[in-house]
């Protein structure tokens, strides 16, 4: 080959050529139509939000179509790898249902034919692929120093020309073999840059399955494919490793777009057939009147631990992402309330192709709509597992009295339309305090919430009354027409047109007697069914809380 005294003194103990890793590396066999896509993250820190959103749409387009789904660590930057951060990787992923098929199990082991799944690993690879494009003259080492490179793009940019190493600035580029051995021989420091063949004045047609048919310049620009470190940049680890394992589909940020003209062209050079690409909406947050990048440092949510802390069911985040990446998966959720959400299929081209919005506020709603539908002895088991971690007070005092809390769990969860309450597992100790007195003595009287137009006074008037008619031992019918006797007996009105007509002839309406009893129980207004509260607490709470009140 033209320069292959060249690729010989670069790479010498290079001996394999990259047929021998294309025959290693058998095309997979899987059925026709089954995606094979990757989790490619660098271990420079520990998980976020974002990546759990690019993982699920990496499972389900893998796993929907019958193909694999793989873990690949591209930490080729290893003054940046943060220890811990493979296994954080993993075990995140689990804990929010994403399981690999093959790839990285832990920071040295590995499942899968296709590995080395490390690309610190994998050097010999990509040196001898460099190897082969030097040899062919598609390559070649570059002297320029960082100095000498922001020289040159100062003076592109006073010249009001693309920065950048290419064509007549590329100064390396036709440098002769001679000329370059003898300055690697001197100890010269050195890069290998890819020779483009790419013309900015062509254009490229591309169907990306999320944004469409897209068109961009052909690169021009001589990009480094081998650091002076040996290790490879990321553009050239990536096509060889995507190659090599067989991945159908790469799936990741718009970011990466700009990035597409080089790695379309790194394809094409180095003999290998495109995959498909994808490229995701950024997650975005709501910032007053505008819109920004969902950020790593500004915003908690952004932390996988956040949703551990908050305690958000993985369930209830999963099922937010599927509504980020496909919005049809919320009518599909409302026809389908008890399916697993596996058996809804993501479609990459019914993605959003602008900033996907991430809303809390939507993600407690999806969330109310999952814990929901769980039953009550689930919630429990849930509840006491976060707990354990986050609230010993409320872990001890819920299994303690687990048949209490089963019952609590349980208020109005066995009709059509079951109760709301708890959108994380950190809701639960206000909405259900006030069922143990070791919580509810620490409660004020500031933070009773009375009726809007009951005084304090008025409502202990109220529960003195009630108190000596309240019957512990009737169903629920008859205890509201007690209630009602009650309410009318003070001068409260119990028809609504009745009072409309008549407002100044009565105190108010039944509500605000039943708003009083339930201020004296549970100090708030807003709770589950109130017979049902009473029958839980029983006989005795309920009369001691009565006195309680009225001593307040």
């Amino acid at each position: 080959m033209k320069f292959q005294q060249l690729a010989n003194t670069i790479f010498p103990s290079i001996e394999n050529t990259p047929d021998y890793y294309i025959n290693k590396y058998p095309k997979r066999n899987i059925k026709e139509g089954a995606k094979v896509t990757r989790y490619a993250p660098s271990p420079t820190g520990f998980q976020h939000i974002g990546g759990v959103f690019s993982a699920l749409i990496d499972e389900r387009i893998a796993t929907q179509s019958g193909g694999v789904f793989y873990l690949r660590i591209e930490d080729t930057d290893q003054k940046r790898e943060v220890e811990g951060a493979i296994e954080d990787t993993i075990n995140t992923m689990h804990k929010f249902g994403l399981d690999f098929t093959e790839g990285m199990t832990g920071d040295n082991s590995s499942k899968g034919d296709y590995g080395p799944y490390k690309q610190s690993e994998r050097g010999e690879i990509y040196k001898t692929f460099a190897k082969e494009l030097i040899a062919k003259g598609l390559a070649y080492p570059c002297f320029c120093t960082s100095e000498d490179l922001e020289k040159l793009r100062e003076k592109q940019i006073a010249d009001k020309l693309t920065p950048g190493y290419y064509g007549e600035f590329a100064s390396c580029r036709n440098l002769s073999e001679e000329e370059a051995i003898k300055r690697i021989n001197n100890g010269e420091r050195y890069i290998i840059r890819l020779k483009s063949p790419g013309n900015s004045e062509n254009r490229i047609e591309f169907h990306d399955l999320i944004k469409g048919d897209i068109s961009f310049p052909e690169s021009n620009q001589d990009i480094v494919i081998v650091k002076s470190d040996g290790l490879p940049t990321y553009h050239f680890a990536h096509a060889i490793d995507d190659a090599l394992m067989g991945t159908t589909t790469v799936i990741r940020g718009e970011e990466w777009l700009s990035s597409l003209p080089i790695h379309v062209q790194l394809f094409d050079i180095l003999g290998f057939k495109r995959p498909e690409y994808a490229h995701t909406p950024t997650i975005m947050k709501q910032d007053g009147g505008s819109k920004r990048k969902l950020s790593k440092r500004k915003d908690a949510e952004s932390a996988v631990s956040y949703y551990d802390e908050e305690g958000y069911p993985m369930i209830s985040v999963i099922e937010y992402l599927l509504n980020i990446i496909n919005s049809t998966f919320e009518e599909w959720r409302e026809e389908n309330p008890t399916e697993d959400y596996h058996n809804f299929e993501v479609s990459l081209d019914k993605m959003s192709k602008s900033g996907a919005l991430f809303d809390i506020v939507k993600l407690n709603d999806v969330s109310k709509n999952v814990i929901c539908r769980l039953k009550a002895d689930v919630v429990y088991d849930y509840y006491i597992k976060w707990a354990k971690q986050y609230d010993e007070e409320m872990y001890k005092l819920v299994t303690a009295n687990e048949k209490l809390a089963k019952e609590i769990f349980n208020i109005d969860k066995e009709g059509p339309k079951p109760r709301k309450d708890f959108a994380k597992w950190n809701d639960v100790k206000e909405k259900i305090f006030y069922f143990f007195d070791d919580l509810f003595k620490n409660d004020g009287k500031e933070n009773v919430e009375l009726p809007k137009n009951v005084e304090l006074e008025e409502a202990k008037r109220i529960i003195e009354a009630y108190a000596k008619a309240y019957n512990f031992n009737t169903d629920k019918d008859t205890w509201f027409e007690d209630l009602k006797a009650v309410a009318v007996e003070l001068g409260y009105a119990t028809d609504r047109k009745a009072f409309k007509k008549d407002p100044e002839a009565y105190k108010g309406m039944v509500s605000d007697v039943a708003g009083s009893v339930r201020a004296a129980l549970t100090h708030r207004a807003n709770t589950p069914d109130l017979y049902t509260i009473m029958q839980i607490m029983g006989e005795k709470l309920v009369r001691s809380r009565f006195t309680e009140f009225i001593n307040l």
